[in-house]
């Protein structure tokens, strides 16, 4: 470590000198500004977007061309030699007749996972990224991200759950296309409802995200760009299948109807039907079931008018059921011989969006984005069931302009959202809970950018709110250049939310624990909202390591909660309490990043993590449970020369390693059901070989959990799975053991 840090402070004591930013603008064949082409450096990890004016402003990085990426074509520019630093955007798709398509195929050269040079601590995963691993859902999407820790919720369902800072997803603003989506009903399972493959790219901030879209993030925020039907080929399909016995298929057609119109239709299926029980204890390692999804997309655009707009259906409908080898599913059953779950849920999303950029004036533009969605689940767990019905509306005007010039930009709009929620429960005795939360408010922000080594966003939204009264939500972004190759960023702000305690849950409900509201009055409504303040930033350096690309970045964010629903396991194995926090609870999280390229056409990408969570419980104050202290990450990745063809060879290597995590209390339960105090230590081992064989086709071969570790004992009290000690939450590590999978992607261009 010695000989590369050194070098590092080195650099950086040569380096105190203001960095020098190269600005220009990208127009398009009619001299139009391009909006939002990302601009890059050729071979290099960070980008920048360009204005409603097309101008876009990066550190110089000398003898390298400019790179632009818009609507999913990429070309590499020399430095214009004129003063005027314009460089035209020419598509290759088209020819002049734009309704005849060229025979040409856009190479991405980009790398698939790259810091966004913006005030927001951002990075964006592209839909490469996406094919890392065996992605087959959303919620599968971040095995390769070091950012983001996935793991398994429970031993029966197969849902994989996913942190960020420390903190689980209902504190994340989890959003597609800027429409917020996972929430509510849909937070336990709904990152599975979304495939892999309609996945164009992925833009994921820490800490407060943007109050354009809300006041709900606390720790974060996971954008979701889907595939547009303006930018998507003709057809792709995808074939999947693993010997876990899971197999999906995956299949889009698109068609333009002229330069104005297109349209893309995607279908997905998967289905589990084969019984697996490789550790032997009596219940099936992955849930049974299938999923249909289908969705149709809608793209307008109008570029002389400067009109854009975006319509969408999707329909999902998925059944998953487990538990015992014995059980077979029978919705309202309530079996008490043999132990199982089934969980049925239909979907409906509706969603439009409309864009309007002023010809006159390409610097001002507004939109407006309204969606629909009608979330069914009907479900039970042994002889409890558990059943939910949301029904959400969403709208959001927004108005952007400048201030004199583009260096003083601002945004304007107003938000309402309505949420219909019916539950009907029996875990501890039989429950409705029917209501109606709705929401207005009014935003503004301000963004100001000197074009060269600062810039700041700074926001901030009132809103009313039927259960939670008027409130204000501010936010404040920054970015700082102070010598070459060096970004600071940092940012602080305001969430509030209001806690689902049982969709948010339903992991603990794959147990027999009783759910008790521990308040004065016993009732959902003594529930206050979660507050919280989050601050934090982040150091990045760019240098050269033996004359090669290298970059390291420390970031550090702490969460302070003014008021939390905690969601208490270690009062009692037997129970599972909700009250308001009483004393404090923070969140600190700290990850560094290391970054090298020791040769052509291999990248290495390592990560460490540090946690340190706790909140005041009942019996005092405690590190949460479930959270390793400590994780280290490594990835790996090689791509050999690429053939005239397109055809070439990837390789894909990721190691994870996690401390051990303290486990709630089981001194409830009988001796031979009690676990210890902490886990142990593990690491895993992922891997994935593709071969391309053509621009057009693929085959690709990989594993998970190589390494074949397991967790020794994953159900508890499964001898008597109706008895009080059953417990099937206590996950901390791979449930199951080595998996290899195996597909084929075929594309027309």
């Amino acid at each position: 470590m010695k000989k590369i840090i050194s070098p590092l402070f080195l650099l950086v004591g040569c380096s105190l000198y203001a960095q020098e930013m190269y600005t220009g603008k990208i127009v398009d064949e009619q001299k139009q500004p391009l909006v939002g082409a990302e601009v890059f450096w050729e071979g290099n990890t960070e980008s920048t977007i360009t204005d409603e004016e097309g101008n876009f402003s990066i550190p110089i990085e000398s003898g390298k061309n400019i790179g632009v990426f818009y609507e999913n074509e990429e070309q590499l520019f020399p430095l214009p030699s004129d003063s005027s630093n314009t460089i035209t955007f020419k598509s290759q798709l088209f020819s002049t007749d734009i309704n005849q398509l060229k025979e040409v195929t856009i190479t991405d050269r980009r790398p698939s996972l790259r810091k966004v040079n913006s005030p927001f601590n951002a990075m964006q995963m592209t839909g490469k990224e996406l094919l890392k691993a065996a992605c087959c859902n959303l919620a599968e999407s971040f095995e390769t991200n070091p950012s983001i820790d996935v793991n398994f919720s429970d031993a029966v369902t197969g849902n994989k759950q996913i942190k960020m800072l420390g903190l689980t997803s209902p504190y994340i603003l989890i959003a597609e296309e800027n429409i917020p989506s996972v929430r509510g009903a849909s937070q336990a399972y709904g990152l599975s409802f979304t495939p892999g493959t309609w996945v164009e790219n992925i833009l994921i901030t820490k800490g407060m995200g943007p109050v354009i879209n809300g006041y709900e993030s606390i720790s974060g925020q996971i954008n979701t760009e889907l595939i547009k039907p303006n930018n998507d080929i003709p057809f792709f399909l995808n074939l999947y299948g693993s010997t876990d016995a899971r197999v999906e298929t995956n299949a889009h057609y698109n068609h333009r109807f002229n330069d104005k119109w297109s349209s893309s239709l995607f279908l997905h299926g998967n289905s589990r039907l084969v019984k697996n029980d490789h550790n032997h204890d009596g219940f099936l390692d992955n849930p049974l079931g299938e999923q249909i999804n289908v969705m149709n997309r809608w793209q307008y655009q109008n570029i002389e008018k400067g009109w854009v707009g975006f319509a969408s259906a999707r329909y999902m409908k998925d059944d998953k059921w487990g538990g015992e080898k014995d059980f077979k599913p029978s919705l309202r059953s309530l079996q008490k011989d043999v132990w199982g779950y089934q969980i049925k849920t239909e979907r409906l999303d509706l969603n439009a969006k409309v864009g309007y950029v002023f010809p006159e004036m390409p610097f001002q533009s507004m939109g407006l984005q309204l969606a629909y969605s009608d979330h069914d689940q009907n479900s039970y767990f042994g002889n409890r069931w558990y059943d939910i019905n949301q029904k959400s509306f969403y709208a959001n005007y927004i108005f952007q302009s400048i201030i004199n010039n583009t260096k003083n930009k601002f945004s304007l709009g107003s938000s309402f959202t309505w949420d219909q929620y019916r539950e009907n429960l029996a875990l501890s005795s039989a429950t409705k809970e029917h209501r109606i939360d709705n929401s207005a408010g009014i935003f503004a922000e301000y963004h100001y950018d000197n074009l060269t080594n600062f810039s700041l966003i700074a926001g901030g939204r009132i809103d009313y709110h039927n259960r939670m009264g008027v409130f204000a939500t501010p936010r404040l972004h920054l970015r700082y250049n102070p010598w070459k190759d060096t970004t600071i960023k940092a940012s602080v702000g305001r969430g509030k939310r209001l806690a689902n305690i049982f969709a948010e849950n339903q992991n603990l409900m794959a147990s027999n624990r009783t759910f008790m509201i521990a308040t004065e009055h016993g009732n959902f409504e003594d529930l206050n909202p979660e507050i919280a303040w989050n601050f934090g930033g982040s150091i990045a350096q760019k240098f050269r390591l033996f004359n090669r690309n290298a970059d390291l970045s420390v970031d550090f964010y702490r969460t302070t909660f003014e008021n939390q629903i905690v969601t208490d396991i270690d009062s009692s194995s037997h129970q599972v309490l909700f009250y308001n926090l009483e004393g404090k609870s923070f969140a600190n999280s700290m990850q560094v990043d290391f970054n090298f390229q020791p040769i052509n056409h291999l990248q290495l990408r390592t990560s460490y993590k540090y946690y340190d969570i706790q909140t005041d419980y009942l019996s005092g104050r405690m590190m949460q449970v479930l959270q390793a202290k400590n994780r280290l990450f490594a990835n790996a990745e090689f791509t050999t020369h690429e053939a005239e063809n397109g055809a070439h060879w990837r390789f894909d290597l990721t190691y994870n390693w996690f401390s051990k995590q303290r486990l709630p209390s089981s001194q409830d339960n009988a001796i031979h059901n009690q676990w210890a105090a902490f886990s142990n230590p593990y690491s895993t081992l992922n891997a994935q070989i593709t071969r391309v064989f053509s621009k057009t086709f693929e085959v690709y071969v990989g594993g998970e959990n190589l390494t074949d570790y397991q967790q020794k004992r994953v159900i508890f009290g499964g001898e008597n799975p109706f008895g009080q000690d059953f417990d099937s939450s206590i996950v901390y590590a791979p449930i199951f053991g080595r998996m290899i999978y195996a597909g084929l992607r075929f594309k027309v261009l």
